[in-house]
């Protein structure tokens, strides 16, 4: 399939909003030159480019209240950005639009160590939260792999986990509060200092509505103590079902690890002579298992672990012996994905979730779909909670390889919706997995959907496009079902 030719810019529009938009900030936070804007054409899923037609950088709320009244005036789209870490071009840009970026809201606002919050801007950085809490002996949950660079803001907007998300939750269930703008300039303050509030949970709406319904100026966490004690098992695997199997047998054991991760033997080799954790090389599958708590409860449960690992068909089993060991065990797990620049040109990163009990049937199936395609795939993941991330190795340079990169993608999202699963975990759906949102939903449930989003937004101008299909395009894509992907968003040309 040949490369779309990108949609030109309509020169007048432009200079109309960046007329209008210099009444509200200064030059410097201003973007419309080609070489100035170049940087903004894509977030992580860097196969789909767009430049965007302005980029505008806010400093204060009142910068962003005005940006969003104007575009709601002139009735031009936004789509707000934030570290331009995301894996599923929910940030892409629009060549007829405003990109709102938020990267100079970086401040921490407060932290309370009594009530264990803390208030944010949205570019705040993950990591730069439980560092800041760190002296009060206070982290933050949440610890996505990109957490050194991910904004607090964009895992709001995407619902970000993480390894230790199986035990202490997904960003929803670590945000109290949140102040947010509608498309109309309007305030919007959501949540509660305390446990709960009243009426509907607007708060989980918020959380992973991907930019669709107002763009967050600031956010407030939870806090949590730092255990007393962790350790990790590392369990290697001669069969990467097995490996899947152990998962299953570890939850049902009644065990709640703090992190369940597993990395099959091509994600090892390609991150061991970075890390050098000392990995088994030589094992299909090796799963991290670990436990934290008092030094008491981690020796119980460590103990428990490591008899579930061998009972499941471990080949062997190490325990992290002190700090230093553990943390170079999980440093491998978080170079995971900049590691497959070792191994392969490109790679396309998925993110389907199905139940525990169906790792081992699904690894099967990935095998499968590999040798269907003529593709390697990495297969890295949230094991504990069944949220996959097999990275399919690709070069984009090689014709049509990323057209079936992109259906080898689109039938593992398929069979996580079989399996009893869904297309997405924690990376959102933008761009990539919008039309497996036909697949999962249907009709009325996606009409519902919209009437959310015009609930907030009636002229849908906040990061249009994205995350929910309209119905036409279900339509569309019921008769082009077997090409899995290849004709979406024909305008944006990809690399």
């Amino acid at each position: 399939m040949s490369m779309p030719a990108e949609i030109t810019i309509d020169r007048t529009l432009q200079q109309q909003v960046v007329d209008a938009l210099s009444a509200i900030v200064p030059p410097q936070a201003l973007l419309h030159e080609r070489e100035d804007v170049q940087p903004y054409e894509c977030d992580g899923l860097s196969a789909y480019r767009r430049l965007p037609m302005v980029v505008v950088l806010p400093e204060t709320e009142e910068q962003v209240r005005d940006i969003l009244r104007l575009c709601y005036r002139l009735r031009v789209p936004v789509v707000a950005r934030g570290a331009g870490t995301g894996l599923s071009g929910g940030a892409l840009p629009l060549s007829n639009g405003v990109l709102l970026s938020l990267a100079r809201f970086m401040r921490i606002l407060d932290i309370d160590p009594l009530a264990r919050t803390a208030r944010l801007q949205p570019g705040v950085r993950n990591l730069a939260i439980s560092e800041a809490a760190a002296p009060l002996g206070l982290f933050y949950a949440p610890d996505p792999s990109s957490q050194i660079a991910c904004s607090i803001g964009g895992n709001v907007a995407e619902n970000a986990g993480g390894m230790h998300c199986l035990k202490y939750g997904l960003t929803v269930h670590n945000v109290l509060k949140l102040r947010a703008w509608t498309i109309e300039g309007e305030l919007l303050e959501i949540g509660s200092d305390g446990l709960d509030a009243a009426g509907y949970d607007l708060l989980a709406l918020l959380t992973g509505s991907e930019g669709l319904l107002a763009v967050i100026t600031e956010v407030t966490v939870k806090l949590l103590p730092v255990p007393q004690h962790a350790q990790c098992v590392l369990a290697a695997f001669d069969d990467i079902a097995k490996a899947g199997a152990a998962v299953a047998n570890v939850i049902a054991a009644g065990i709640i690890p703090a992190g369940l991760e597993m990395m099959d033997k091509i994600t090892t080799g390609a991150v061991e002579p970075f890390v050098k954790a000392g990995y088994p090389l030589d094992a299909a599958a090796i799963l991290l298992c670990e436990a934290d708590g008092t030094a008491t409860e981690v020796a119980e449960e460590i103990a428990r672990m490591t008899e579930v690992m061998q009972n499941s068909g471990a080949t062997a089993v190490r325990v992290s012996q002190n700090e230093v060991e553990r943390l170079r065990f999980w440093a491998g797990r978080k170079s995971a994905f900049p590691a497959a620049g070792r191994v392969s040109p490109d790679y396309y990163c998925m993110d389907g979730t199905i139940p525990k009990k169906s790792l081992a049937p699904m690894l099967n199936a990935i095998t499968a779909l590999s040798a269907k395609y003529g593709l390697r795939c990495m297969n890295v993941f949230h094991a504990g909670d069944g949220n996959l991330h097999p990275l399919i190795l690709y070069d984009a340079n090689r014709p049509g390889e990323l057209e079936s990169t992109e259906a080898f993608g689109a039938e593992i999202l398929k069979l996580s919706i079989e399996f009893g699963g869904t297309i997405t975990g924690e990376h959102g759906v933008g761009v990539e997995k919008i039309d497996s949102m036909c697949v999962q939903f249907s009709a009325a449930e996606l009409a519902l959907f919209h009437a959310v989003k015009a609930a907030f937004d009636e002229h849908a101008l906040l990061n249009p496009g994205k995350a929910v299909p309209t119905l036409h395009r279900c339509a569309e894509f019921g008769r082009m079902h077997v090409h899995a992907g290849a004709e979406k968003f024909a305008d944006i040309p990809r690399y």
